[in-house]
């Protein structure tokens, strides 16, 4: 073949693609049309999935969406009520008059296929979609969003194809109490069946387990603090045992893991935040490992510990300033590979909103991220524990416990959030308050306050407060937990020894 033949037919195919009509079926929408209206019980059938916007024939929308209304209101809609309607209106001139409907009876062939038409409608539609939304890929691709990067592209795509997966209709809808009810006898019979009635995912932390049962499906957990209290170690102490947790188990029953933690770091870069768990670990000070001033021994036992870590269910994004879509796609995909149990995001602040939107304030733009953070937890069934920042206004009080006013654009935190807690260490502001002798009139005052600064600094040395303000599923209150600033390492904190 020659040269110029190819060409022909490569142009022959073009052609062919472009003169190829976007998929329809009017001769299922007719028929659903005449089945709603020789008997609206039909409409039960395609109500919860299928609106005017699905039809291809804009005018059969019309009539479907006049029709909805009426059996909406309680109304009868047949050939005779919806005739003197479309008189009025005018609706249907253009095809003949109200005589359409006539035509539309003798289309029907039953009505209880009516879920089938409906159905088949709607799948034209989600074709019709992609068809645009592959469009819109090409042309962006070629320049016309010269605004958006080509992994901004990539996001936008993926936030559409998102929507139209999940926004099409046929999914949720009612579920029968008997089958919630069925749902809560299994979340008491694995509380029951687990030691330390612990229902979720364990923390690691023995006292914030007993608190809350662990880390829920579906819930959002906002961990705030202002810089320096430690929020990054809790959170990453907090994903560790939780993959240690899934790792056990899956060892226990000779199986792979369930699922996998996701860490979205956006602050720190994934080899930071390795070597923060590597810190702790095996401890040897994370200062030290930078510096490289580590013996042998501390280094052979830094790569005994690393080599056991490797295996852990663990993953890390260190993408900075990712979107919502990103992180959604990112958290579905891991999801289906393999499996999903917990996410934490570090911080919430550092995040965009979905690709594409363009909220009018900051409060409103992590509106938009806290109600998506809640929504990956409930479409994924896994617990979302997202760090947050606070305001300034901490530092102005005596008292410099966090309350809730504290976070940042609290309205719509404290609202999305089934728990609200916060991280905070006295002795980071008392050590702040060291006396200093050029202050003091003489050396004995200064003595005085030196031994009363000594005193409470021993009361609270390596001590923190995990501050659960709000638990939508249980109680509030003060969780006290040991901080070890050299590993930056949280833990239970034993206030009863035996003797």
């Amino acid at each position: 073949m020659t040269d110029a033949s190819k060409q022909s037919v490569a142009d022959d195919g073009l052609t062919a693609l472009l003169r190829r009509s976007p998929p329809a079926n009017p001769e299922a929408e007719r028929a659903l049309l005449g089945a709603l209206l020789t008997n609206n019980k039909a409409y039960e059938r395609v109500s919860d999935f299928l609106v005017a916007a699905h039809f291809a024939d804009p005018l059969h929308g019309r009539i479907f969406e006049a029709i909805a209304r009426r059996i909406d209101r309680g109304m009868l809609a047949d050939p005779i009520t919806m005739r003197a309607e479309f008189e009025h209106s005018g609706l249907l001139d253009e095809v003949g008059g109200p005589q359409y409907l006539g035509q539309l009876l003798m289309a029907m062939v039953g009505i209880v296929n009516a879920g089938d038409y409906g159905r088949a409608i709607h799948d034209a539609w989600i074709r019709r979609q992609l068809i645009e939304i592959g469009e819109n890929v090409v042309n962006n691709a070629y320049g016309a969003r010269a605004d958006l990067e080509g992994g901004d592209q990539i996001a936008a795509a993926e936030e559409t194809l998102f929507k139209l997966a999940t926004d099409k209709g046929q999914d949720g809808g009612f579920v029968t109490f008997e089958r919630a009810l069925t749902g809560a006898l299994q979340v008491a019979e694995q509380a029951f069946q687990r030691t330390g009635d612990v229902s979720g995912l364990t923390s690691g932390l023995r006292d914030f387990d007993k608190k809350t049962g662990g880390l829920h499906p579906s819930d959002l957990l906002i961990l705030a603090g202002r810089p320096a209290m430690g929020k990054t170690a809790l959170a990453t102490k907090v994903a560790f045992s939780a993959a240690q947790a899934l790792m056990r188990e899956a060892e226990d029953k000779g199986t792979k893991p369930r699922g996998a933690v996701a860490i979205f770091s956006l602050e720190m870069s994934s080899e930071q935040l390795a070597t923060r768990i590597l810190s702790e670990q095996a401890e040897v000070s994370g200062e030290k490992i930078r510096r490289g001033d580590i013996g042998q021994r501390e280094f052979d036992r830094f790569v005994r510990v690393s080599r056991e870590l490797s295996e852990l269910p663990l993953h890390i994004d260190d993408t900075p300033a990712i979107s919502l879509s990103a992180m959604r796609t990112r958290c579905r995909r891991l999801a289906r590979t393999k499996g999903l149990s917990l996410v934490v995001v570090d911080y919430l602040q550092l995040m965009r909103p979905a690709i594409g939107t363009k909220p009018e304030s900051r409060v409103l733009e992590i509106s938009m991220i806290t109600q998506g953070l809640k929504a990956i937890a409930k479409e994924l069934s896994v617990p979302v524990i997202a760090l947050s920042q606070l305001s300034r206004q901490v530092e102005s009080r005596e008292d410099k416990r966090p309350m809730l006013s504290d976070l940042r654009e609290s309205g719509s935190i404290e609202q999305d959030a089934d728990a609200v807690m916060f991280v905070y260490r006295d002795e980071y502001y008392l050590q702040q308050r060291m006396p200093k002798d050029s202050a003091y009139e003489s050396m004995d005052k200064y003595q005085v306050a030196m031994e009363e600064w000594q005193r409470k600094m021993a009361l609270v040395h390596n001590k923190a407060e995990l501050i659960l303000e709000k638990q939508r599923h249980g109680p509030t209150g003060t969780i006290s937990l040991f901080f070890e600033g050299e590993f930056t390492r949280f833990g239970d904190l034993d206030t009863v020894h035996d003797v």
